[in-house]
């Protein structure tokens, strides 16, 4: 069972079509200024900023249903699960704080019809958005066929399998990403769940073990654990969260463990098998060869960008090794008049970044149909990555390893939270945070946090890197108290008595 993961995949549409017919004569052929296939978030928002610029534009979204992966599969849908997750583990430790609460079965279907209500008001009004007339949604599947110095010529498979023809003078990609499985010995035929299924299923098996140690396999797990599933993680990478920080990440493990989550980290999956009326997952780890079981599998081993149906190859469009789209700063891809945006081109797979890359295509399409350079570029200093699972874990700029691989002359300061008054008060040990500054002048380059609230934590730092704040500002930045916030001036403290102030600001309110 592999889902497709993109509100502008291929979905039924293609698969029932076993009689193309090409229904538009050339003369019919309507001209746009920007086309846009995929109508996600990186979509909506490049054709939404397209039109404000007065670019004609269309939309080409080809999915059963229109919102986009965030909405319908992702974002949206995994934090609602969560949260019942949470409250859930809140109930089981009540008596730290002198409570009594019965804490009985979750109601899977409740916790499911939750998530189904709200994310059907998000798609709806997603959708409303693609279809108030700003512009035209062309309801197919979009697929380039030639480019030629003048524009692009699209086609659109419709629903009643006839195909649309297209003329575009600049063209957006954002037909987002979909599900890896791999390709392992056994695993089709004992089957499997992915993150689609666990987000929508009203029934839960006793117990699952989650292939994967990236952020869609840990809040799973943290979800699974949290309404009361025996969960088992498998992990490739000899840590969880790869592109995070080892010291970060291994504080997510230890809270894991001391919940009762197996963790598997350095492993080799090699094949699955039925065994005793429980799926069984055989791998190598540490040069032995180990298994797990469980009622179920859970694949989420990454996501892949959805770019089978699109034409790129056929059109000489530049790829990265990992099958992405190259894309400049500029979001133009090899071919000027073509730009790419969120999961398809990278770097990272979250929506913020998604809706910047839209938009920053949108404007440099409306700069070169003017003959002018596109001048706007994306700027990853201040890069985000958060992960909901309990503990909490979230980075802004580079991490220390990043910095180390770029030769950086950089100095780091933590804080823990064991030692703070508010996470104390909360019962909220785990974890610690970090800074990232550089030795000349104390610029902030980085900041992390695993522990509580991590993701809304990271937003202090993301806004000082934002205004290209030195440890100095932070650490004399007022902080209310008691918060978690003010955990940040401890390492701000450390570091500006290690690195020189350079050109001091005002003091604000002096």
């Amino acid at each position: 069972m592999q889902v497709v993961g993109q509100s502008d995949s291929p979905s039924l549409i293609a698969l029932s079509c076993t009689h193309i017919r090409v229904s538009n004569l050339m003369t019919d052929v309507q001209t746009y200024d920007f086309v846009v296939i995929g109508g996600g978030s990186a979509g909506y928002a490049g054709a939404r900023t397209a039109v404000t610029l007065g670019l004609k534009t269309a939309v080409i979204d080809g999915a059963d249903e229109l919102g986009g992966l965030c909405i319908l599969r992702g974002c949206m849908p995994s934090k609602t699960l969560i949260e019942s997750a949470n409250r859930n583990l809140a109930m089981r430790h009540a008596g730290t704080f002198g409570l009594h609460a019965h804490v009985g079965e979750p109601d899977i279907r409740s916790i499911r019809d939750r998530k189904r209500h709200l994310i059907n008001e998000f798609a709806s009004y997603r959708s409303g958005q693609l279809k108030d007339g700003r512009f035209d949604l062309i309801r197919g599947i979009g697929r380039i066929v030639s480019v030629t110095d003048d524009g692009v010529r699209l086609t659109a498979q419709l629903k009643n399998c006839d195909v649309k023809e297209v003329q575009a003078r600049t063209v957006l990609v954002a037909t987002g990403s979909e599900i890896v499985i791999p390709d392992l010995s056994g695993l089709q035929e004992t089957g499997y769940w992915t993150s689609d299924t666990i987000l929508d299923a009203d029934e839960l098996p006793e117990s699952f073990i989650v292939l994967g140690g990236g952020a869609i396999a840990l809040e799973m797990a943290h979800y699974l654990d949290g309404v009361g599933r025996k969960v088992t993680v498998v992990q490739r990478s000899k840590h969880l969260l790869s592109n995070m920080d080892a010291d970060i990440a291994d504080v997510v493990r230890s809270a894991f463990e001391k919940r009762g989550i197996k963790v598997h980290c350095g492993t080799a999956l090699k094949c699955f098998a039925m065994k005793d009326g429980l799926k069984q997952v055989t791998f190598a780890k540490d040069g032995e060869l180990q298994t797990a079981s469980a009622a179920e599998v859970l694949v989420a081993l990454g996501r892949r960008p959805a770019l089978d149906k699109v034409g790129l190859a056929e059109t000489g469009i530049e790829l990265q090794a990992n099958g992405a789209v190259k894309a400049l700063p500029t979001q133009q891809t090899s071919s000027p008049r073509i730009f790419a945006a969120g999961d398809v081109c990278g770097p990272l797979e979250v929506v913020h970044l998604a809706i910047q890359q839209g938009e920053v295509a949108a404007k440099n399409a409306a700069s070169l149909l003017k003959g002018e350079n596109p001048a706007h570029t994306m700027n990853y200093r201040c890069k985000l990555f958060g992960v909901f699972t309990q503990p909490q874990a979230a980075a802004v700029g580079l991490s220390e390893s990043e910095a180390k691989a770029q030769g950086l002359d950089f100095t780091a300061a933590t804080y823990p939270f064991n030692d703070h008054g508010k996470s104390m008060v909360m019962n909220e040990l785990d974890g610690f945070v970090k800074i990232i500054a550089s030795r000349q002048d104390g610029k902030i380059l980085g900041a992390s946090v695993v522990g509580p609230e991590a993701t809304e934590l990271i937003h202090e730092l993301a806004v000082a890197m934002h205004l290209r704040a030195t440890v100095h500002d932070l650490a004399t930045a007022p902080h209310y108290h008691p918060t978690l916030s003010e955990i940040w001036t401890y390492p701000a403290e450390e570091l500006a008595e290690s690195v020189p102030l350079v050109q001091p600001r005002p003091v604000v309110g002096a």
